[in-house]
């Protein structure tokens, strides 16, 4: 026995694609908007860092007793701040184009070098801290590729703070 199977014609294959390109239109513009693009909570981690070099840097310029010390902080804060601006930008290359340069925008100042030694050493104790702590309180919400990278920022800010120790 044998099975006939209907045929489809040309013509019922061309009214098929004529509705599928008409009503495509009209079930995309009932589609909600995508909602507002959300600040990468990377973004903060970045702003800390490039705000730990300026300080950094600012201090072993004021005092020279500090130079190795504030040296070592402002070169491995300028790493973090360069693997967190490639994550940035590899989650949201759409912004590649405004923040490639890897130049701050709109950073806040780093806070004034105090005048003596041990004040100065203290700040950059204090920095340390804040951003290790920052960092960790963001490791637990992150995707695990993420995590490892602000881990890893988390646990070089304690070593930093131990080298300022």
């Amino acid at each position: 026995m044998t099975t006939v199977l209907p045929r489809i014609g040309r013509r019922r294959v061309l009214v098929a694609g004529a509705l599928a390109v008409t009503a495509l239109p009209l079930a995309s513009a009932c589609t909600p908007e995508p909602a507002p693009e959300q600040a990468d909570p990377l973004e903060a981690l970045l702003s800390r860092a490039r705000t730990d070099i300026a300080l950094a840097k600012a201090t072993a310029t004021t005092h020279q007793g500090l130079a190795a010390q504030a040296g070592a902080v402002a070169g491995d804060r300028q790493q973090h701040a360069e693997a967190l601006r490639k994550e940035i930008d590899r989650v949201r290359p759409a912004r590649l184009s405004t923040s490639a340069s890897g130049a701050p925008t709109g950073d806040p100042a780093p806070p004034p070098v105090v005048g003596q030694q041990t004040a100065a050493l203290t700040a950059l104790r204090e920095a340390m801290a804040a951003a290790e702590k920052e960092a960790t309180g963001l490791v637990a919400g992150l995707p695990t590729y993420r995590a490892g990278l602000v881990g890893s920022v988390a646990a070089c800010c304690a070593s930093l703070r131990e080298v300022l120790a």
